[in-house]
């Protein structure tokens, strides 16, 4: 990078674009910026040199200089609007952001800007900083961390009345106790968001945000059918805005079809005009699940996790899921493998569903506890006897409401004899 600066002007600017390289235009852009002159044109061309610059580093994985240039920018912010200068420094921050591996870079540049901030009494940009912070940490799994800087903040923007950013507040507050798995303090959390939402305009890709983290709490609290309608109407807001988080609230959509046992319209959500946009591996995932499902195949499903294991087993909110599934799964193909039998043997069932001895004896075991099917286990024989439903006879509850009748006409003559002895 030359030393001598260049005159900040759209000559400047039209010769940076016009470079054969980034690192050339990179270096004309900086070389813009070094210009010692405050006019308000040379401002302004600055302005956009800052932007030119920030796309241009981002594109080249340059983090580092990134860093740097917000440190380098300080002196000039004291030139320029303090609207003007947030919107710069979220805007690096955001740039940063979209380089992979840059996590920890990330933290500590947010770290630099609060301080930073704090000794130049920028509240505003702060607040909106330490949010963006917040959600770093809680991503990196530093939840103390991310938790003690949330509850000083929200206090804070109470008190401000500063609706928009308490939505996202109260919402990365619902995501960082669900991660923590305190579901009542989610719940309040996402009702807090929601309430200060409903008093403003709040943009389609927070309310899609609102609408997926409440389908994940009650996807949490096996209420599918509700999850779902919240999945679908975060679908539509991603979907529209072209966001790639669509795909994801598609999948879970699909999830919550499974979960109910409703594996058939997996296939139709899919080939739909809506989910051909997003065919693909998070969608085939789904569709390997759905089929072992609708097959009642323990085998498709242990190879649906294989094959797809960053899709399911590494997505959070699908894995959470995913015991449950197998627990159903197992049950069903127990039950279709003992449909035709009044005795047989657990080394035939365990043989014939692949799985360990002990394992399908244990489950068996609970099946009948919890009344799945009626029968019994002959351990010494290592068999499994299945009864047929009892069926229930009517003597009973006729028995049962005659005592309650007889009981209604003795109380009765009680009453009377009663009236007749005084």
């Amino acid at each position: 990078m030359s030393s001598s600066y260049l005159p900040a002007t759209t000559d400047s600017i039209a010769r940076a674009l016009e470079a054969k390289t980034p690192s050339e235009a990179i270096s004309i852009l900086y070389r813009v910026l070094q210009n010692p002159s405050s006019a308000p044109d040379a401002v302004r061309i600055k302005e956009q040199a800052i932007t030119n610059l920030s796309d241009l580093l981002r594109q080249e994985n340059r983090a580092e200089e990134l860093k740097s240039l917000l440190a380098q920018l300080r002196p000039f912010f004291a030139l320029i609007p303090k609207a003007k200068t947030a919107k710069i420094v979220r805007g690096i921050i955001d740039d940063v952001a979209k380089i992979p591996g840059t996590s920890d870079l990330q933290i500590s540049l947010c770290k630099e800007v609060v301080q930073w901030t704090r000794a130049e009494k920028r509240t505003f940009l702060r607040q909106r900083v330490e949010a963006k912070l917040a959600g770093l940490l809680m991503e990196n799994k530093e939840y103390s961390e991310a938790l003690n800087l949330l509850s000083g903040l929200i206090k804070e923007v109470r008190r401000l009345d500063d609706k928009l950013l308490l939505v996202d507040i109260d919402l990365l507050e619902s995501k960082l106790h669900f991660s923590l798995r305190n579901l009542p303090k989610a719940k309040a959390s996402l009702t807090a968001a929601r309430t200060a939402a409903n008093a403003i305009y709040v943009p389609p890709a927070q309310q899609g945000n609102i609408d997926l983290q409440s389908g994940i709490l009650h996807a949490e609290e096996k209420d599918y059918k509700t999850a779902y309608s919240y999945f679908f109407e975060a679908f539509e807001a991603f979907n529209a805005l072209e966001d790639p988080r669509a795909v994801f609230s598609l999948k879970y959509m699909l999830l919550c079809k499974i979960m109910v046992s409703q594996a058939d319209d997996v296939a139709g959500i899919i080939s739909s005009k809506a989910g051909l946009q997003y065919v693909g591996p998070e969608l085939d995932a789904m569709k390997a699940v759905a089929d072992a499902h609708a097959k009642r195949s323990l085998k498709l499903f242990e190879i649906a996790l294989r094959d797809f294991k960053a899709q399911l087993e590494e997505d959070p909110i699908v894995h959470r899921h995913l015991s449950s599934l197998y627990d159903t799964l197992l049950e069903q193909n127990l039950c279709r493998l003992i449909e035709p039998f009044s005795r047989v043997e657990i080394a035939h069932i365990a043989e014939l569903i692949e799985l360990p001895v002990d394992h399908v004896e244990k489950k068996l075991s609970q099946m009948i506890l919890d009344k799945k099917f009626a029968g019994t286990l002959d351990q010494g024989a290592g068999c499994l006897v299945i009864f047929d439903d009892p069926k229930t006879d009517a003597i009973y509850p006729t028995t049962l409401e005659t005592i309650s009748n007889i009981g209604k006409v003795v109380d009765s003559l009680y009453v009377r004899s009663a009236k007749i002895m005084a």
